[in-house]
């Protein structure tokens, strides 16, 4: 009876948290590991990022250097990927240590669409922030250089680098198309600029993706991604990774 009733606690909690238990046969597992591919990345469901493919590969140029999980990296590379096809260049809105970037460039070299990619970042820490809503204070994230990320990521022929606070590293790019945006710079000014300045430059069928969107310690950047497409026909997307997608359908 004791056991039973752990089990049963087990189970309410994981339903709480929104995921279910259940018991496979020992057969059926047998028999799926015989029928579908990738069989070991299914933990339970389809998981591509636990290293099928060649995102490993990528992934691993990353890891060293980032703070952006291995699921998070996977929307990056995909949705990389799928602009490629996209009028426009590869724009990373906070880069820290270069981590995100080097996979997003070595993406762009292997590809010839002859995209370049864009990075804006102070290089030098975090600047000012809202202390009544950011979590993050002015000077974190400051054990980076723009030296040691150029040295880290190499491909000068594709990445140039915007040293400098948003939205003023954006100035004479008002002509600019981008076809993908990754805004990681964790407090809400900032996050809104970047929406402010990208969106109306983003090209038809181009992503933008926001890493703090869903992070408790980066209740502005929500705030702000929220606030900027009140009343627009585009909406954020929410995925479990905690990250938003916006889509520019037209």
């Amino acid at each position: 009876m004791a056991r039973k009733k752990i089990n049963k606690l087990i189970r309410e909690a994981f339903h709480f948290l929104g995921f279910g238990i259940y018991r496979l046969p020992k057969s059926f597992i047998r028999l799926q590991e015989n029928r579908i591919p990738d069989w070991d990345y299914y933990r339970p469901l389809f998981s591509p990022w636990l290293g099928c493919g060649e995102f490993e590969r990528y992934y691993d140029i990353a890891k060293r250097r980032t703070l952006v999980s291995r699921d998070r990296c996977w929307i990056l590379y995909s949705l990389c990927r799928q602009n490629f096809a996209q009028d426009g260049d590869i724009w990373e809105c906070g880069v820290y240590k270069g981590g995100t970037a080097a996979l997003l460039a070595r993406l762009i070299c292997g590809n010839s669409s002859g995209k370049m990619l864009h990075l804006f970042d102070t290089f030098e820490g975090m600047p000012e922030t809202d202390l009544r809503i950011d979590y993050h204070r002015k000077g974190q994230f400051a054990n980076t250089s723009l030296d040691t990320v150029r040295s880290f990521i190499k491909h000068d022929d594709t990445v140039i680098y915007h040293p400098g606070t948003i939205p003023e590293s954006f100035i004479d790019l008002e002509k600019a198309r981008i076809a993908f945006a990754h805004v990681d710079v964790d407090i809400k000014q900032s996050v809104f600029d970047c929406c402010e300045f990208i969106f109306p430059r983003l090209s038809v069928g181009g992503f933008m993706v926001f890493d703090d969107y869903g992070s408790p310690s980066c209740a502005g950047a929500r705030q702000a991604v929220d606030e900027y497409f009140t009343g627009r026909e585009t909406i954020p997307i929410v995925l479990p990774t905690g990250q938003a997608i916006i889509f520019k359908s037209k």
